[in-house]
């Protein structure tokens, strides 16, 4: 790799944590790979999809209409399933297949966020998005999809029933500890703690005052203390700075145009944190969370006061947009 001087962020990140690539978009994997993990969701899909080239021309206009006629000619056999689900559904599998020669490790599909409230639902519909993948790709390894499922009570009970299925399994949309303990009971392989809401991606110029880091380092000591093998894979970073004080996370995904920029930084001079969150901190007595991981209304009422509410309102939030783009997808399907 050359001497200390040479290094990049990219490289120090590297050195401290699993870093994995937050995109559907394929050169900047292709260029800085390989990742370990790819990790999407409805909004990354949608503009990915609605990319145009130099002329204005729809970029992935094929893939589409492939994933238009999938959908028509299975409808049969996911009767569960509307054609513009299904559509949706092979559109981000196969946007998730392009990027897989650059990884070593799991493709990741959001379950369509209208069932985050529903378990069972979200239990067929994360079967049929591996299923997909054999469809579309035979002799993809199905033991390398992992589900994304929004953090809810409901979600994380079908994560407990996948995982028994041999499929993995990661809590998206986390904000807090009550969260966090339900997801490793359940045995979630992944949580995915959101250091930003996820309006900031959304609404130009916000910021969000109360960002994630010490919720971030809480989950992974605790996790560490009591044994779990959930592993910390935080996401919703807004810079590089963020990325590189969080150094140390067992996992961590990033976005295409923060993986290019920590490429092109070099480690010294840096003047920023290196892994902070995880630092230099007291030890700490967690709390005892066996009250409610069991018990559905101790556990719902612990969700919505805990840190005054937050946590919840911004899992809502995040599920209303994740729904929106979802929406926007399906429009895709049906106008073609």
């Amino acid at each position: 790799m050359g001497s200390d001087s040479q290094q990049s962020l990219l490289d120090v990140l590297r050195s401290h944590s699993v870093v994995d690539c937050d995109t559907f978009e394929i050169e900047v994997p292709k260029k800085l790979g390989p990742f370990v993990d790819c990790t999407s969701n409805q909004a990354i899909a949608y503009g990915e999809l609605i990319r145009v080239d130099g002329d204005g021309n729809p970029v992935h206009a094929p893939l589409i209409r492939d994933a238009i006629h999938f959908a028509s000619s299975k409808a049969s056999t996911y009767a569960d399933a509307t054609v513009a689900e299904l559509a949706v559904e092979a559109m981000m599998v196969k946007l998730a297949l392009r990027i897989v020669p650059y990884l070593k490790g799991y493709s990741h599909i959001q379950t369509n966020p209208k069932y985050a409230y529903n378990k069972q639902k979200t239990i067929e519909n994360s079967k049929r998005i591996v299923a997909i993948f054999k469809d579309l790709e035979p002799t993809y390894d199905s033991r390398r999809v992992c589900i994304k499922v929004p953090s809810t009570w409901e979600g994380m009970h079908a994560c407990r029933e996948l995982e028994k299925q041999g499929i993995a399994t990661l809590a998206t949309t986390m904000f807090c500890l009550e969260q966090a303990a339900l997801a490793t009971h359940v045995g979630c392989t992944y949580i995915a703690p959101y250091i930003n809401e996820l309006r900031v991606h959304f609404d130009e110029g916000y910021v969000d005052q109360h960002k994630a880091f010490d919720f971030c380092g809480s989950a992974q000591r605790y996790y560490e203390k009591i044994g779990s093998k959930t592993q910390v894979l935080p996401a919703s970073l807004t810079s590089i700075r963020e990325v590189m004080k969080l150094a140390g996370a067992h996992h961590i995904t990033v976005a295409p145009h923060l993986l290019t920029k920590l490429a092109e930084t070099p480690a010294d001079p840096w003047d920023g944190e290196v892994g902070s969150v995880f630092k230099d901190r007291v030890e700490e007595d967690p709390n005892d969370y066996s009250g409610i991981i069991d018990d559905e209304s101790s556990w719902r009422l612990a969700f919505t006061r805990s840190q005054g509410g937050r946590p919840e309102a911004k899992n809502i939030q995040a599920i209303n947009i994740f729904c929106e783009k979802q929406d926007a997808l399906e429009d895709l399907a049906l106008q073609k």
